[in-house]
């Protein structure tokens, strides 16, 4: 049989001793009671009965909101990692030849290293004849934690191994200490940001109520021009009287009396026959027949 070991405290119907020394959910003392009853108590004022102390005697048991303590508590853990961040070691690497502008690169890196919190190893690393005569690669070393001591200390002095020589650089301050400052000057980045943002925003509102009052002056401004001119006397028209005598309007006929009124209009065919036709017009004289053409001969026969 196995038994596992959890982290977490017992709550509620878990707690299995008789009585408990409980605290209410302002950490005031209540005093030692049944578990019962301090459950009860939990289950009244809608909180969870959490043991906090289960090796005192008798245990100890707070009324609390669970899920909102275990929430606290990461919050806690995550804060406490934060702050617990080790330091690391960076290695800046120089030649004994440096030129001017590259050690004062190289220089400037270091101090940001420093900056951060972290450890700086500074390397000089020796080619051929060079290595006969280190001491150059000391004085550069030495240089270089003169001009950076604002930022740090030297830690670990310069030392010959082989063809190189080392040297360690500490940060003044932890690196806690150098976060915390990373953090606020990010939190004045942000807010001096959203401030820009808030007044770029405020002037733009200005200017579009500045636009809408310039329009609404310019409507008005119609309007009470057109008020302002006087309106045109409209003409009035007057009946005309017509000397023409009035006709009374007879009312239509029919489609019945149509046809009847149309045939009494046409006069009625006689019965007498048609008059001659006049004397100057003579009938003409019919043509007479041509004469028919005689017959041509047959031709003789030749002998």
């Amino acid at each position: 049989m196995e038994f596992i070991i959890s982290a977490e405290p017992r709550i509620n119907d878990e707690i299995r001793v008789s009585k408990v020394r409980l605290i209410g959910p302002n950490s005031e003392q209540v005093g030692v009671i049944a578990t019962s009853v301090a459950l009860n108590l939990a289950k009244e004022a809608n909180l969870d009965l959490v043991e906090v102390a289960p090796n005192a005697d008798p245990p100890v048991a707070k009324l609390i909101d669970y899920g909102k303590y275990k929430y606290n508590e990461k919050i806690k853990q995550r804060e406490a990692r934060r702050n617990q961040s080790a330091a690391e070691i960076k290695e800046i690497r120089f030649r004994l030849k440096i030129d001017e502008h590259d050690f004062e690169v190289k220089k400037s890196h270091v101090i940001r290293f420093l900056q951060g919190g972290d450890k700086v190893k500074v390397t000089i690393m020796l080619r051929g004849r060079e290595q006969s005569r280190p001491i150059g690669g000391v004085e550069l070393l030495q240089r270089l934690a003169d001009e950076v001591s604002e930022y740090g200390t030297i830690e670990f002095y310069p030392k010959h191994e082989g063809r190189n020589i080392f040297m360690t650089l500490a940060p003044k301050g932890k690196k806690i200490h150098a976060k915390s400052e990373q953090r606020r000057r990010g939190a004045d980045t942000r807010a001096d940001r959203q401030a820009r943002q808030k007044a770029r925003l405020a002037a733009k509102e200005k200017e579009k109520a500045q636009e809408a009052g310039q329009a609404k002056a310019a409507v008005n401004e119609i309007k009470s021009a057109e008020s302002s001119v006087p309106a045109k006397p409209t003409k009035t028209a007057e009946p005309k009287i017509s000397t023409k005598p009035s006709v009374k309007a007879t009312p239509k006929a029919t489609k019945a009396e149509v046809p009847a009124k149309s045939a009494a209009a046409k006069p009625a065919k006689s019965d007498k026959p048609a008059a001659p036709a006049s004397k100057s017009a003579k009938p003409k004289p019919a043509a007479a027949a041509k004469p028919a053409k005689p017959a041509k001969p047959a031709p003789r026969a030749k002998k």
